[in-house]
């Protein structure tokens, strides 16, 4: 019988205030609801054989050349798709027949630039609410009593927002409620991020129709509806939709299915 883990879970509102050495070693959860980290889950769902993310635009453009025929370009600025991108960065963009099997190079405003902020962990993943489940188990898995799991909040232009506190709590509440994810000792942010997330899934509304609602008041949901990008929100809501986690790979810097 293996020995029961017990782990150290930590939240970081935003990347900013991770001192990169932070999570040296340990295990990165990257966590940008709206919409890299919801994107990069749906890609690779739909079949799409990796994501190259990058934090610059023309290390994104010089990567595509790089690499094989077919290599597509993906990515936002502001929320805006790139000039001369194959997608942006609406998970509705990477559906089966335009992703499946193809590689994608992506760079985005948050979501990238706090990956880059955990090149030294030993594991990366992708974190949110359409894979929290999974996510948390895989996070545990990797993990051991000597290597923390940290929760990395992308945030919005450097400032905290509240979508990506709930993506935290929402992973935080299956590492919580499941024995196999050894959670032992949780900061105060994740105890706040988690009570969020309670909060407002236990309140007797639907718990897609509360988060959505909760996306539209925060920062980044604002700003996808000022641009008319509100049909987002729900596909970000939609819990445990996929049992797929992206892992970064170490030798390539791609992010693969696991």
């Amino acid at each position: 019988m293996m020995p029961e883990k017990r782990l150290r879970w930590h939240c970081h509102p935003r990347p900013d205030d991770m001192p990169p050495a932070a999570v040296t070693g340990g295990v990165a959860v990257i966590i940008d609801v709206l919409r890299a980290s919801t994107t990069i889950v749906t890609a690779l769902a739909n079949g799409a054989a990796f994501v190259l993310p990058t934090a610059e635009i023309e290390a994104a453009r010089r990567f595509q050349r790089e690499l094989p025929p077919g290599t597509l370009l993906g990515g936002e600025r502001g929320g805006v798709p790139i000039t001369g991108f194959d997608l942006g960065n609406s998970p509705a963009e990477y559906d089966l027949g335009r992703v499946a099997g193809r590689g994608i190079v992506m760079t985005t405003t948050n979501g990238t630039a706090a990956l880059a902020r955990c090149q030294h962990a030993r594991e990366a993943l992708i974190g949110c609410l359409v894979n929290r489940t999974a996510v948390a188990r895989l996070a545990a898995q990797l993990a051991d009593e000597a290597t923390d799991v940290h929760l990395v909040c992308a945030g919005t232009d450097g400032q905290v927002t509240e979508e990506d506190l709930l993506g935290a709590g929402a992973i935080l509440d299956v590492a919580l409620t499941e024995p196999i994810c050894g959670l032992q000792q949780l900061d105060a942010a994740g105890d706040q991020a988690l009570a969020a997330f309670r909060r407002l899934t236990t309140s007797g509304a639907d718990p897609t129709a509360s988060l959505v609602d909760a996306f539209s008041r925060a920062a980044g949901g604002a700003n996808l509806i000022e641009i008319g990008m509100a049909a987002d929100l729900p596909l970000a809501a939609a819990l445990d939709q996929f049992a797929l986690v992206p892992r970064r790979c170490a030798d390539t810097g791609r992010l693969l299915p696991r």
